[in-house]
């Protein structure tokens, strides 16, 4: 009887992912948008779009995409762009680490794979900066490959679907939740294509696509699911419970202060040290303020006393966990600058540069700085 009982557990199951997969397929047939990189199956242009849609919204990542491939159309041209290159391109997307990780996996592929991508899921999980998710992205959407796809959009889909209760942080429910996602995707193959030619590729998309327009964190439209009829989350009344995460840490407050020096036409800016956050970028010159009077921030940020420092703007921005405030202010020296680590630049010349996006919204505000008169 046990036996039995199995068997008949799997079979439910098994339909279950199949009707499910069938209605996914359907769905995305009838509400994908329409976005750039979903018109190719270049494997470089869906590489590249999967590595900027990290952690940054699809509205956001369009223009850049755009720009980049009319830059940078194929692998050679990205192997062999200048660092400054490419980090101008990307210049607002954050995490610099990720574009950085695009050029040495480029310059992977020209020596290892002979300029072409690679096709097998262990080859694209190998090169730098590509994980899991990425690789599984990569296979699926370009290649057709019945690779699972597990990012937040479909493990809150997933969990609220299929009642999966745990933290899917947790290595058991986040093992659990990866050969869900894969007995879909090869269910889109093997069961549920109706003819479907792309179903791996349109099956993850579809999870996708309906955790980020449908099955959102908050106030989901229910009604607008095709898995609504299925979902325990809706049937259990149990939708805000779903997925259950734990709570993120408590955000830490950090205060800087900027100085905008200026002489002549020209600003004072540095380059950040390549293995610090936003590395190889440039930013005025700044130091963490904890405690002490600006005057003495700034004397000991530039290396020489300067006249009160002037209010230029104040900026409030995120990176990770940190919830930071710059204070950006003018200042003027009061002797000769011991400053070594810059470079005096003229606007046209910092606008060709790539800041980090705080520091870009100091330079935003300089047009409106009168220079003072030299002595």
């Amino acid at each position: 009887m046990l036996r039995v009982n199995q068997t008949l557990r799997t079979r439910q199951r098994g339909a279950a992912i199949r009707r499910t997969a069938l209605r996914l397929l359907d769905w995305f047939d009838r509400h994908a948008r329409d976005l750039p990189w979903r018109r190719t199956r270049d494997p470089y242009a869906i590489w590249v779009s999967e590595i900027m849609l990290q952690q940054t919204q699809v509205k956001t990542v369009i223009p850049y995409w755009t720009r980049w491939m009319r830059r940078l159309p194929t692998l050679r041209h990205l192997a062999r762009a200048r660092a400054s290159t490419i980090h101008k391109l990307w210049e607002g997307l954050g995490y610099y680490t990720r574009v950085r990780n695009l050029q040495k996996a480029a310059k992977v592929i020209l020596t290892r794979h002979g300029g072409r991508f690679p096709e097998t899921f262990d080859d694209v999980l190998a090169l730098p900066g590509v994980g899991r998710y990425t690789a599984g992205a990569i296979c699926s959407i370009a290649f057709n490959q019945p690779t699972p796809v597990l990012d937040g959009n479909v493990i809150r889909v997933l969990t609220r679907v299929f009642g999966i209760a745990g933290d899917p942080r947790t290595r058991t429910v986040n093992a659990r939740l990866w050969t869900l996602a894969e007995d879909l995707v090869i269910a889109s193959r093997d069961n549920a294509t109706r003819g479907r030619r792309d179903a791996c590729s349109r099956l993850n998309q579809s999870l996708m696509e309906l955790g980020a327009l449908v099955c959102t964190p908050r106030q989901p439209d229910c009604g607008a699911c095709p898995l609504a009829a299925h979902c325990f989350a809706r049937r259990q009344g149990r939708i805000e419970d779903l997925p259950n995460l734990r709570p993120r840490p408590a955000a830490t407050r950090r205060r800087f202060a900027a100085f905008v020096v200026h002489s002549n036409g020209r600003y004072l800016v540095r380059r950040r040290p390549e293995d610090v956050v936003n590395g190889h970028l440039w930013e005025f010159p700044n130091i963490e303020l904890n405690g002490g009077s600006l005057e003495t921030a700034a004397r000991a940020c530039l290396r020489v006393k300067t006249a009160a420092p002037r209010p230029l703007c104040t900026i409030r921005h995120s990176i990770t966990r940190y919830r930071i405030t710059l204070d950006a202010f003018t200042v003027e020296p009061e002797g000769p600058l011991r400053f070594t680590e810059g470079r005096w630049l003229t606007l046209p010349e910092l606008k060709r540069l790539s800041f980090p996006s705080a520091h870009r919204r100091i330079l935003e505000q300089l047009n409106g700085v009168r220079e003072p008169r030299s002595p």
